[in-house]
């Protein structure tokens, strides 16, 4: 299995969020760096949706400790949170 580029998640993450969130449709770009709640994009009860997402795209659990700013709140930190969680196959 290769390494998933984390442009490959990066687009995986934004293409749900595009499909999804009202706030983000308008959006000409999503960055990886940037804010998901300060930006309006998505709320709290948007996260928990692409939580879910998350768990049944990739067959993970992402415990109540890692529901953190620093893990959630930026595709680039969605990423990473991924890649610890041993997310390294093929999309």
């Amino acid at each position: 299995m290769g390494i998933v580029q984390s442009a490959a998640l990066n687009d995986l993450i934004i293409t749900f969020i595009r499909e999804n969130f009202i706030a983000a449709r308008s959006l000409k770009e999503i960055r990886a760096d940037q804010s998901l709640l300060d930006s309006g994009i998505i709320d709290s009860t948007g996260i928990l949706e692409l939580i879910m997402f998350l768990e049944e795209k990739f067959d993970i659990t992402i415990e109540d400790d890692e529901l953190t700013p620093e893990n959630l709140d930026t595709v680039k930190n969605l990423v990473s949170l991924l890649s610890r969680k041993g997310i390294n196959h093929n999309i």
